[in-house]
């Protein structure tokens, strides 16, 4: 189930990065139009006399965002969360893609661990009650039958000690000691990718915020003067990746710290519960000795 999901997640982003691209390349091939358009006109603009281009050029800036205000806004005239998101992402270049696939699996694997911690965590006390009325029967194979039909670590490890009663205290100590150390590894499989996505996606950002200076300044050196709109635009794509990879690390990280809270929360259960067993099959005589 779990690859099910993870591959109709990355399906889902490679779809969106298509469109992402598509749209990025019409943006583009506007923004290269718009840019030929105004070095056209600002030539015409040398032309003519100072004060008569000042006066047109306000006007026909002031009349080229009247219409196009209303487009890409809502209802309210204001762009909705998901226009504005979709548009920053296509500015933020090609290392938003690594990004959000980064964000796809690590939400993927934590989803995975939620669903599967909550499953293990079952009621200890009533599984204690019951093991112990069966073992204040004598009934030690109905307790055994019991915690194998019951669902979660708990019950795995309370089955090793019942199975081993025949071997001395110490030994049934030790399986419980050993058995729960392999449970406390199981409950903490995944943890280690959702930390490894929380290290690499702002190290991705902060590389695309690299690679996208060094190209603001290589479009700086094309065009041969320091222009501050050249520049800003330049910056402004380059934190993109950053602020974008922040993000995605704080999400993972405080789904990362609630998984770990509910394994050590599922590991203390464990262990309080396999010494209450332990105690519980001293007291009832389950255990035999080897010397006895």
């Amino acid at each position: 189930m779990m690859k099910k999901v993870l591959v109709s997640l990355v399906l889902a982003s490679c779809v969106f990065a298509n469109l992402s691209l598509a749209q990025e390349a019409t943006s583009d091939t506007a923004m290269e139009q718009a840019d030929t358009a105004a070095k056209a006109d600002t030539g015409v603009a040398d032309t003519t006399a100072q004060a008569a281009d000042t006066t047109d050029a306000d006007t026909t800036a002031t009349a080229s965002k009247g219409p196009d205000a209303p487009s890409g806004t809502g209802s309210g005239g204001e762009q909705s969360g998901h226009q504005v998101i979709k548009e920053k992402f296509i500015e933020g270049g090609g290392f938003m893609f690594p990004v959000l696939v980064s964000l796809i699996i690590g939400l993927a694997v934590c989803i995975e661990r939620i669903i599967t911690l909550n499953m293990k965590d079952v009621n200890s006390t009533k599984i204690l009650n019951d093991v112990e009325g069966y073992l204040s029967q004598g009934d030690v194979e109905g307790a055994k039958d019991y915690v194998r039909d019951t669902r979660g670590p708990l019950a795995s490890i309370f089955f090793q000690a019942l199975d081993r009663r025949t071997e001395g205290t110490e030994m049934v100590e030790k399986s419980v000691v050993s058995y729960g150390s392999v449970q406390m590894g199981l409950l903490e499989k995944g943890l280690t990718w959702i930390s490894l996505f929380i290290a690499i996606a702002p190290m991705l950002g902060f590389m695309g915020t690299v690679i996208g200076m060094i190209q603001a300044f290589d479009r700086i050196e094309a065009a041969g003067d320091v222009s501050p709109s050249l520049v800003a635009a330049g910056i402004k794509t380059a934190l993109l990746t950053t602020v974008s990879g922040l993000i995605v690390g704080v999400i993972l990280q405080v789904f990362y710290n609630y998984l770990v809270s509910k394994v050590d929360s599922l590991v203390n259960d464990m262990e309080d519960s396999s010494i209450s067993l332990v105690d519980m099959m001293i007291k009832h005589n389950v255990i035999t000795n080897k010397n006895s």
